[in-house]
């Protein structure tokens, strides 16, 4: 803001002095009473009118400029949706994946396929036929189970986190969109959104309840619920339309009105009362599509319409099954009954005409394809409004009025057929079920198991059959989804364009097409249940090129590190080498040959420093053990021998000569005498031990081991054994 400093003062033959001794500012003028200032400002101007003059400064400071929402460059807006005008942005991360309670067999069932998919590649041999007679199970399984759903079901489909929001279907159905805020009393309720789209050319208004996709949206959306403020909105805006002659269409998504001690003290009652009144008196056509759930006076606020649809799993209701359990049952855990009595689903309210009609989901809901979803909305919604603006006003404020009169009637004194009691339950006679396809799946995975053998390096042949596949069934899954036909315009676009055009420019659009159809691929590629052979191709795809990628690292920083380390280290290595072939047959390594291993060991790890490699250790290598039954064994046999050794040297005073040559060692005796003393100790120890009954223990334990017969075995127990 702008500071408007005022200073007076008076200017006389060669003196002055300021107006009030101190500078006034704009602030403190409108904080202080006009009534004073004017009396102060009169007083002294009146004193030195006469042989002063009045002298006013006025010094402004720029200031920071406002920060508006709308860019500064207003005319390069490519896009029509104006969305610096919205607090709805793209999220930054992919929603979790969630899965319901009634979806968790599926789900399993889904998985064990994969698994056996996999394993089948492995194998190497041809199990696609019982892959796919599986496959089709499951599909047919999935089918039925989401054909046949229980009206709790419906509901937490409808509740599902992943479930897109009413911006996200106005966003995927219009080509131009701008949100409009306020109710004019100085509130805007986020969890009613408003804005003008336009749908082929034709401006619509556009009202609904606002769910936020994650948990900050939702406290920031009250998770749909509206204040007062939040129908007041709506109402102003379904004025505005009325004035400008626009069809207003209304989302319906909400457990129902905010009702908390502020928002009653406001006048909630009042604000839904007045927007059913108001509601009944707009001459344009009304739309309203509950795409979620509609909870009560919450919903019917911006419900009242000439049509009514509803998605296939959404629900309706005058409150929730929860709250109905509780009342009636006085336990929430019979939600599933009052559900059921309440009457909730879109099938439900169209049997009973409320709901005009039935807009159909993807399989799974709504989330597993919202952009295939939103254009069924759209379809309904334009052909509605087409519809009804074929009546004249008259004509459609009575049809929005006899369509709730209607609702509920009954005419007495006609006979009524006795009420005939049908058996609604599906037929079960050749339908699939979770628990046969599971024993399927276990029987084939134990075929699976039986037939396997070693497994087959990747070859460059195995590389090329699996992508040949993967192309295979792409195309196959590209002309399944019907986007075979977009491809192809796409291409012969790419090939016929003309050399004038901009190759920029083409790009560009050709670009945004591609990501289009790539986009809608990815949707139906991610249906659950659908290509699962394509999914678990693309998954080993990956995955043989994160091994080959890791494997050409290896081989680039061996070479980079062979050419680094000198000619003499090498030589060096083979020191290395043959000290570990020692340690391994049990030898002992004196002091100097461990003393050369060290200083080749350090010089190894400065030249992988020198190439930029981090040494976080020197580990040694895994050697093979045998099972825990046969170490348990290994150890006894073991045991046995250090224990005769042991009672011989002590009979034939053998020990002291040991002692002899520990104290000889001790003392620095030469390589060649310690040499020479132990070949002594042991050959009295051969001598004087019972070397037959140790060789039947050791040929007995290699025979279960599974070792090759050893005529030197009498050696081998007198030298492996006979260490100080």
């Amino acid at each position: 803001m702008s500071i408007l400093s005022l200073i007076a003062g008076n200017c006389g033959r060669g003196k002055g002095h300021r107006f009030s001794g101190r500078d006034l500012f704009s602030s403190e003028l409108l904080g202080s009473s006009f009534t004073r200032a004017n009396q102060i400002w009169s007083k002294e101007i009146y004193r030195n009118k006469s042989r002063n003059k009045l002298r006013i400064i006025a010094k402004i400071k720029k200031g920071k400029k406002y920060d508006y929402p709308w860019p500064d460059d207003m005319d390069n807006i490519s896009s029509g949706h104006l969305s610096y005008l919205s607090h709805f942005k793209p999220l930054t991360e992919k929603p979790k994946p969630v899965t319901l309670p009634f979806e968790k067999p599926l789900v399993d069932l889904e998985k064990k396929i994969t698994e056996i998919r996999r394993m089948a590649g492995e194998t190497g041999l041809d199990f696609s036929n019982q892959i796919g007679q599986l496959e089709n199970k499951y599909q047919q399984a999935l089918k039925d189970l989401y054909k046949h759903l229980t009206p709790i079901q419906r509901l937490s489909i409808a509740r599902h986190p992943n479930r897109p929001t009413v911006l996200d279907h106005i966003l995927n159905m219009t080509e131009k969109w701008v949100e409009l805020h306020g109710d004019r009393a100085g509130y805007d309720d986020p969890a009613i959104v408003t804005g003008l789209g336009s749908i082929d050319g034709k401006t619509y208004m556009f009202i609904g309840h606002q769910k936020g996709r994650n948990t900050k949206e939702n406290i920031f959306r009250n998770f749909a619920m509206p204040t007062p403020h939040g129908y007041r909105k709506a109402l102003r805006m379904m004025k505005y339309a009325d004035h400008h002659k626009f069809p207003i269409v209304t989302f319906v998504d909400t457990p129902g009105a905010f009702a908390d001690l502020k928002s009653e003290e406001l006048g909630q009652g009042e604000a839904i009362a007045h927007n059913l009144r108001a509601m009944f008196g707009l001459k344009v056509p009304i739309v309203t599509v509950v795409t979620g759930e509609g909870g009560s006076g919450g919903a019917l606020a911006i419900g009242c319409a000439n049509k009514m649809f509803m998605l296939e799993n959404s629900a309706f209701y005058v409150a929730s099954p929860e709250a109905c359990a509780a009342i009636l049952w006085k336990s929430s855990q019979a939600a599933p009954k009052a559900a059921e009595k309440l009457r909730i689903t879109a099938q439900e309210h169209y049997r009973l005409k409320i709901a005009d009609g039935i807009i159909p989901e993807p399989l799974g809901g709504a989330h597993a394809d919202p952009a295939w979803t939103s254009q069924q909305i759209k379809n309904t919604i334009v052909e509605s409004i087409k519809e009804l603006e074929e009546m004249n006003t008259e004509e459609l404020l009575e049809h929005r009025r006899l369509k709730f009169r209607s609702i509920g009637g009954f005419q007495e004194g006609i006979p009524v057929e006795p009420k005939r009691k049908r058996n609604m339950k599906p037929s079960e006679i050749n339908m699939p079920k979770a628990a046969d396809i599971e024993s399927e799946i276990e029987i084939l995975k134990k075929q699976i198991l039986e037939a396997k053998g070693p497994s087959d390096p990747i070859t460059s042949q195995t590389i090329e059959k699996l992508k040949h596949d993967v192309d295979k069934e792409i195309t196959n899954a590209f002309i399944s989804m019907g986007l075979q036909e977009k491809l192809e315009a796409v291409q012969l676009e790419l090939s016929t364009a003309s050399q004038d055009t901009p190759s920029q420019a083409l790009n560009r659009s050709l670009k945004e097409k591609v990501d289009k159809i790539m986009q809608e691929f990815n949707h139906n590629l991610s249906r659950p249940g659908a290509y699962l052979g394509l999914k678990q191709k693309l998954e080993n795809l990956n995955l043989v090129s994160r091994i080959i990628e890791t494997e050409e690292r290896k081989k680039k920083l061996k070479a980079e590190i062979n050419q680094k380390i000198p000619a003499e280290l090498k030589a060096k290595m083979e020191l290395l080498k043959s000290a570990e072939e020692k340690i391994s047959r049990g030898e002992t390594m004196d002091k100097d040959l461990i003393e050369e291993v060290q200083g080749v060991k350090q010089e190894l790890v400065e030249i992988l420093k020198a190439a930029n490699l981090e040494v976080v250790g020197v580990t040694k290598k895994n050697v093979a053990t045998a099972p825990p039954e046969l170490k348990g064994k290994i150890e006894k046999v073991n045991k046995e021998i250090y224990e005769e050794i042991e009672c011989v040297t002590k009979k034939t005073g053998i020990s002291r000569n040991i002692e002899d040559l520990k104290a000889d060692i001790e003392k620095g005796a030469s390589s060649e005498d310690r040499e020479k003393a132990e070949a002594k100790i042991k050959q009295e120890i051969l001598a004087t031990l019972d070397v037959e009954a140790l060789k039947e223990k050791v040929e007995n334990l290699a025979a279960e081991l599974g070792l090759p017969k050893d005529g030197d075995t009498d050696h081998e127990v007198g030298t492996g054994n006979g260490r100080f």
